[in-house]
Formats: C-alpha cells, structure tokens, sequence
C-alpha cells in the first residue's frame, strides 16, 4: 500500500505526486525543510519545529501562509492516514515553480510548492546504534555559512555519511578553524566529569530542537551544561561523547577518529540522557 502524501493542499497517493522541473527547490536547491518525530502516533517537540520553520522561511524571505493550526491539522491527517506510530513527518516549503530556470526569484505572488509526507522508523528506539553506539570520523566543513538555516542543501553532509561509511564507521563531525562544528545530520557533545560540552549556538550550527528540549531537561534535572567549542583531541580524551536529533533523540558516540571512548561501550550520563529524552518527549507529544 502507497503512503499518502500532502502536496500543495491535496492529500493524494505518493505516486501521483508531482513536482515541476522548475520547481526552485529542484534546480537552485531553494528550499527549507523540518522533520518532527512521531511517537506512539503522536508528534513531539512540534512547537520548536514550527517556530524553527517559520525563522528558516523568514530568513530566506520564502512566504507560505499556512498557520501553526493548519500545519498541525496536516501533520496529524498524515499520520493517521498512514498509520504511523513510530516515525517522522517530512515537511518541506520551497520557493516555487518560476516557471524556467533564472537564479532571480520567481515574480511576487508565486506560491511556495509545499510537500509533506510520512517515514516509518521502527528501531528509532531500539536497535544496534542504540545498544552498542555510534563511532564518528572527523571532516573538514566545507559548507555554507548559514547553517542555521534548515535548508535542503544537503550534499555535503550526504558526501560525508558516506566517507563515514566507506571508512567503516557511522557518522562524521565536521570540523572548521580547529573546532567542532555538529554532526552531518545533528548536534554533537562531549562529557567531561559532571559537565556536558556543546557548542553554542551561532550561525554555524543548526538551532537544534531536540537541543533545546535537552537543555530544558537537564536544567530541571540539574546537569550542568557548557556552551564552548571543543576540538577532536578534547573529544578523544572526554569521558563520553553524543549526539541529538529528532530521529535519534540521544544517541551515544563510542569512537572518534579511531580513539575509543568510555570503555567502547555507551556512556552512563547519554544512556541516562536518553531514557529521559524519550520519557518526557512521550508526556509532551501532541
């Protein structure tokens, strides 16, 4: 059975979906996206996703008139009209079908093209990444430096996944002037004692949601947090390492460029992260 899929205010089977080839988000990358966890079919930490895409479109000057009501009513039809429980709902605005290829915009009034679709993730809570963590080489950032924008140009953290996996491992840190950036797809940390290390937010990084949910987790639980750079030497002699995202909520880092961390084995403060990411973000879901 196909899944249903939102496309510009129909909800149609995705093989009838379709999307011009001038579409500005095919051809100059012009677009935005945001991807909110389901959980026991329900959404989490979708306020925090709203409120990044509607920064990400007005930073990029893209306008789409749906409202926060409106774009819960489709996230929740999609998710019941597909049936997911445990998942994501991919949404993503772009700047619209200029009708040919011109790097100006299209002309005023043009409508944003606006897809949505359901992805079933049935070890987002489980699985071997979970049990036995994740190991991380390290990369040059070699991207744009509006990286708190949520666009869909993704390349080069494509490119470096798959550095990561050619080289065995799962995932890459980028790194720029001597100094951890984030993770291809997420925000990174280090542990060092009772101290959690991040770096902070800026125009480097992605304004993490899942980030932010943590934030206000550990201050209530009081873990103390430090918002500083680190490099990858600091990171290979922390006592544990992690990353957030909203597929992966908190996931454990075990290696980094070949240099093992708590005993190769996940760390107790991201284990504990973790159950307790989860356990408030179930509480929360909408």
């Amino acid at each position: 059975m196909s899944r249903i899929v939102y496309l510009n205010g129909e909800y149609i089977p995705e093989e009838e979906a379709k999307v011009s080839i001038f579409d500005r988000g095919f051809v100059m990358g012009d677009a935005v996206y945001e991807v909110t966890c389901v959980l026991d079919g329900k959404l989490t930490d979708f306020e925090g996703h709203m409120a990044r895409l509607a920064r990400s479109l007005k930073e990029l000057a893209i306008t789409c008139d749906i409202s926060r009501d409106e774009w819960l009513e489709i996230h929740r039809k999609l998710v019941a009209e597909n049936g997911l429980e445990l998942g994501g709902v991919y949404l993503q605005i772009t700047r619209g079908n200029a009708g040919d290829r011109d790097f100006h915009y299209p002309p005023a009034g043009t409508p944003p093209t606006v897809v949505l679709y359901t992805q079933e993730q049935p070890h987002m809570l489980d699985g071997p990444k979970v049990e036995k963590g994740v190991k991380v080489i390290s990369v040059p950032d070699l991207r744009w430096h509006r990286r708190d924008i949520k666009t869909v140009q993704l390349l080069w953290a494509s490119m470096s996944k798959m550095a990561a996996e050619a080289a065995g491992k799962d995932d890459a840190w980028f790194v720029e002037d001597g100094f951890v950036t984030e993770g291809s797809s997420n925000n990174c940390y280090i542990v060092k004692g009772n101290t959690i290390i991040t770096r902070p937010l800026s125009n480097d990084i992605l304004h993490g949601i899942t980030r932010a949910s943590l934030f206000r987790m550990c201050a209530e639980h009081q873990i103390k947090i430090e918002e500083r750079a680190f490099t990858i030497a600091e990171a290979q002699e922390a006592d544990e390492a992690f990353y957030t995202s909203a597929s992966a909520f908190v996931m454990p880092i075990v290696e980094v460029d070949g240099v093992a961390l708590s005993g190769g084995k996940p760390g107790p403060v991201a284990k504990r992260l973790r159950e307790i990411y989860i356990d408030e973000a179930r509480k929360a879901a909408i």
